[in-house]
C-alpha cells in the first residue's frame, strides 16, 4: 500500500486492497477513505469511486513526508481531529493502538488520547455477560474492544463481532441483535468506530438465496400411506394428490390415505389437531371402523390413528396378563426388511387386554402421557436434522474431553447426522452399529455431566459456580449437548431440580429456591440456624456467628422481629442458589436453544418436566410388549410363538430368568432405556424358521426362532442374550 507501506491483504481490517496498474498504485482503501489531505472531488465514477487520480499522488507526497506518531516510519497519512493534536499515523498503526475512526459525515479520525468513549452510570454493575452474537463471555467494563448497545440495558458486545456484523448486513440490515433498534444503534456505532458498508446484505446478494422457499410441502406424513409410489408421489386431480395441513402447511396427506373424497375437504396433521383441541376449537369426527372404510383398488384405506370407540378382536390367546404385542402379518416377508409394507397385505390385530392394573398411581400415568407428548415433539424438532454426516471420534474413557472436541470441531452442526466412532474400542465396529454406538455415547455423556463439576447436589441437582468452566464457555457447550441428545435420540439428564428446570422454563426472577437445593453443608447449617432460631436474641446470635457469610452475599438486613428471619432466609436462597450462578445459567440457557429445544421446554413445561426432573420410570413387561410390532409370515390368528413370547417378558419381569428387560432391549436396540424420543426405525418382531434369536440393531429387529414348546424358547433366548452381551461387556 502507497499510503501504509503494509501488504496485508484483510479486507475485514484494512477495506478493500486495490491495484491500478496504468497508475502504478496499490492501496488499502480504508487508507484512502481515512487520508486528511484528500477529498472526493469527481463524480462517483471518476477516479477510485470519486478520488482522483492526481489527487490521490498528490496525498501520497503529502504522507511520504510525515513520521507516524507510533511506528516512526515516514507515509502517516491520518491526523487526529481533536484541536492543537499534531498527532499524525498509518491506518493499521492507528486500529494497533486503538484510535477511533468514524466512517461517516467527514470521515473523522481520533488518536488514542482524544477518541470517543461510551459513558456508563456509576450504579450500573459490572461483572461478566454473553456477547449476543459469539455468545462468548464479555466483561462489562468501558473498553476500546467491548461496546454496549445504546438501546439495550444488558446488550454488550465485542468489537471485531459487530464489525464482521456490519460488514455482512449492510446498511440497510445491521440494527440491535436483541431488540432490532436499526437508527439510535447505528448512530452509536459509527461514532464508535464501526464501519457500515452501503450495500445490501451478503445473504440478498446470493443467488437463489430463497429459493426453497417458492418450493410447496409435498409429503405423505401418514403413518401407513397407500401409495405404492411413494410417500412424495403427488398426482394432481386424483386420489394420490398431496393435501397440506390447513393450520401449518408442514405436514402432508395423500387424499386416500386419509380416506378424503375430495381437495375441498379440510385436514390438519395430528400436532395441529391435538394443539385445536386443547383449545377447545376442534371437534372430533366420529372415524369409522376398519371393516366399514372407504376401499380404494382392493386396499383398506387405513386411518391415521384407530377409532377409541372401535373394540379390539381377540383370538383367544392363553396370556391375558398382558395388553398384546401390535401384530403385522405379510406373505413372503424377507428377514428384517426395513420397507415400509404394503397397505394391501397388511392387518393390524391384537389380543385380548389386559386386567386394568387399579393399583397403578395416577401420577405413572400422567407422566407417561407426558412422556408420549414429549416424545412427539422431539420428533417434530428432529425434521431440522439433514442426512449430512458428522463422525465423532470418541475415546470413551475420556468421554468429556473427546465429545467437547467433537462439538467444537469446525464442520460440526446440530443438523447433521451424528455418527460415532469409539476410537478406544477395536472390536466394537464388528458388533456394534452406529445408532447403538451414538445410543452408548449420550448414555456415557449425560452420566458424565451428572456427575460433573458443573452441577451439585444429591439427585435433583442445580448448577454450581465453577469459574473455569464459565472462562472455557462449558456451561454453554453442557446445554448444547443436552439438547443435541434428545432431538438426537440419546437419554434426556433426569437429573434436573425443580429449581433449575424452573429457572430455565420462567425465568430465574420469577423462582423461588427451596432449602433442599443448597449443596454447600456450611451454607445450609447456617441457613437452619437462621430458619429454626426461636428467639429474637438467638436470631441475632445467629446472624452475628455468620456476619462476614450475610455481609459478602449482600443479605443483611436489619431485625427488630422474629419474624423477620423468613425474609433473611428468603435472601439468602435467592443469592446462593440464583444470583450466585446467574452467569453459568444465562451460557446454559444459551445452549439449550440449540434445535429450539428450550422454546419447546417453555412452550410444555410439563411435559419437558417429565424427562428433565424425573427418571424413567422402570421397564416392565407391558412396556415392552408395547414397544415391538410382530410381522409373521403366518395367518394372523395363529401367530406362531407370540404366545411364547409374552410369557418369557412375564418370566423376566418376575425374576424368573437370567436376562432383564433391560438386557433384552439392549440386545435388540443397543440401549438399555428408551430415549425420550424414542426408537427409529420403531422396533420390531419376526418369527422365523431359525435356531437362535437374532438381534438387528440397524432396524431395531429382533428375529426369534419359531420352537416346539416354551421351554426351548426359553433357552435359547437366555443363552443368546447372556452370550451376546458378555462377549460385548469383555
Amino acid at each position: 500500500c502507497v499510503l501504509c507501506g503494509r501488504t496485508d491483504d484483510c479486507p475485514e481490517k484494512y477495506g478493500e486492497k486495490r491495484t491500478y496498474v496504468a497508475y502504478n498504485l496499490t492501496f488499502h482503501y480504508y487508507c484512502l477513505l481515512m487520508s486528511s489531505g484528500i477529498w472526493q472531488r469527481g463524480e462517483e465514477d471518476e477516479g477510485v469511486d470519486g478520488f482522483l487520480i492526481t489527487d490521490i499522488k498528490k496525498e501520497v507526497n503529502r504522507a511520504a513526508k510525515l513520521k507516524c506518531n507510533i511506528c516512526k516510519k515516514k507515509g502517516a497519512s491520518i491526523g487526529c481531529v481533536a484541536p492543537k493534536c499534531k498527532r499524525s499515523y498509518h491506518f493499521p498503526c492507528g486500529i494497533q493502538k486503538e484510535c477511533i475512526f468514524q466512517f461517516m459525515e467527514d470521515f473523522r479520525s481520533y488518536c488514542w488520547e482524544h477518541k470517543p468513549v461510551q459513558k456508563f452510570p456509576d450504579k450500573e454493575s459490572r461483572g461478566t455477560s454473553q456477547c449476543t452474537i459469539c455468545l462468548d463471555l464479555v466483561e462489562q467494563l468501558p473498553a476500546y474492544n467491548v461496546l454496549k448497545s445504546p438501546c439495550c440495558k444488558n446488550a454488550w458486545f465485542h468489537r471485531e463481532c459487530l464489525q464482521y456484523q456490519a460488514l455482512s448486513a449492510g446498511i440497510f440490515f445491521f440494527r440491535c441483535s436483541v431488540c432490532n433498534n436499526k437508527d439510535k444503534f447505528q448512530k452509536e456505532m459509527l461514532r464508535m468506530g464501526i464501519h457500515i458498508p452501503e450495500k445490501d446484505a451478503s445473504w440478498e446478494l446470493e443467488e437463489n438465496a430463497y429459493q426453497d422457499l417458492l418450493q410447496c410441502y409435498q409429503h405423505c406424513d401418514i403413518k401407513r400411506c397407500l401409495c405404492k409410489k411413494g410417500r412424495d408421489y403427488n398426482e394432481p386431480d386424483s386420489k394420490w394428490e398431496i393435501k397440506r395441513c390447513q393450520c401449518c402447511g408442514s405436514r402432508g396427506t395423500h387424499l386416500a390415505c386419509s380416506s378424503m373424497k375430495s381437495w375441498e375437504q379440510n385436514w390438519e396433521c395430528t400436532e395441529c389437531r391435538s394443539i385445536l383441541a386443547k383449545s377447545g376449537n376442534y371437534s372430533k369426527q366420529k372415524k369409522r371402523s376398519l371393516a366399514t372404510s372407504e376401499k380404494t383398488d382392493g386396499t383398506s384405506c387405513l386411518l391415521e390413528e384407530p377409532s377409541p370407540k372401535c373394540p379390539r378382536q381377540s383370538p383367544g390367546s392363553q396370556c391375558s396378563f398382558l395388553r398384546s404385542p401390535k401384530i403385522m402379518c405379510q406373505n413372503n416377508l424377507s428377514p428384517c426388511s426395513h420397507l415400509e409394507l404394503p397397505a394391501s397385505n397388511r392387518v393390524t390385530m391384537s389380543l385380548p387386554p389386559r386386567m386394568s392394573n387399579r393399583n397403578c398411581s395416577s401420577r405413572k400415568k400422567h407422566l407417561r402421557n407426558q412422556r408420549r407428548e414429549v416424545s412427539n415433539i422431539l420428533k417434530e424438532l428432529k425434521l431440522q436434522v439433514n442426512t449430512k454426516t458428522t463422525r465423532l471420534n470418541i475415546n470413551a474413557e475420556n468421554i468429556w474431553n473427546s465429545a467437547l472436541k467433537g462439538f467444537r470441531q469446525r464442520n460440526f452442526s446440530p443438523t447433521n447426522t451424528i455418527e460415532i466412532k469409539f476410537t478406544n474400542c477395536k472390536n466394537r465396529s464388528k458388533t456394534d452399529t452406529s445408532t447403538a454406538s451414538k445410543h452408548h455415547f449420550f448414555q456415557l455423556l449425560m452420566l458424565h455431566l451428572q456427575n460433573s463439576s458443573l452441577f451439585e447436589g444429591s439427585s435433583a441437582k442445580n448448577l454450581s459456580l465453577d469459574f473455569q468452566a464459565v472462562k472455557e464457555n462449558l456451561y454453554f457447550e453442557a446445554g448444547k449437548m443436552i439438547a443435541v441428545s434428545l432431538v438426537h435420540g440419546g437419554p434426556s439428564p433426569c437429573f434436573f431440580s425443580k429449581t433449575l428446570f424452573n429457572c430455565l422454563v420462567y425465568g430465574p426472577e420469577n423462582v423461588t429456591p427451596a432449602l433442599e437445593d443448597v449443596a454447600d453443608v456450611d451454607v445450609a447449617r447456617t441457613i437452619k440456624m437462621i430458619k429454626y432460631a426461636n428467639s429474637l436474641s438467638s436470631l441475632q446470635s445467629a446472624i452475628h456467628d455468620c456476619y462476614d457469610f450475610l455481609a459478602a452475599a449482600g443479605c443483611l438486613r436489619p431485625i427488630t422481629s422474629l419474624c423477620d428471619k423468613n425474609m433473611l432466609v428468603n435472601d439468602i436462597l435467592i443469592h446462593h442458589v440464583i444470583r450466585r450462578i446467574i452467569s453459568p445459567l444465562e451460557s446454559f440457557t444459551q445452549g439449550l436453544k440449540t434445535l429450539g429445544v428450550l422454546e419447546k421446554m417453555q412452550m410444555h413445561p410439563d411435559a419437558f418436566s417429565s424427562i428433565l426432573c424425573h427418571r424413567p420410570e422402570r421397564l416392565s413387561a407391558e412396556t415392552i410388549c408395547d414397544l415391538f410390532t410382530i410381522h409373521s409370515s403366518s395367518d394372523v390368528n395363529k401367530v406362531e410363538g407370540a404366545d411364547f413370547w409374552m410369557g418369557y417378558l412375564q418370566d423376566v419381569e418376575s425374576g424368573e430368568s437370567v436376562v432383564t428387560l433391560e438386557d433384552i432391549l439392549l440386545f435388540v436396540t443397543g440401549s438399555f432405556s428408551i430415549p425420550p424420543i424414542g426408537f427409529d426405525p420403531e422396533p420390531t418382531i419376526k418369527f422365523l424358521h431359525i435356531r437362535y434369536p437374532v438381534g438387528n440393531r440397524l432396524f431395531n429387529c429382533l428375529e426369534l426362532p419359531i420352537t416346539e414348546t416354551y421351554e426351548q424358547f426359553k433357552n435359547t433366548m437366555e443363552f443368546t442374550i447372556r452370550n451376546t452381551l458378555r462377549v460385548e461387556r469383555e
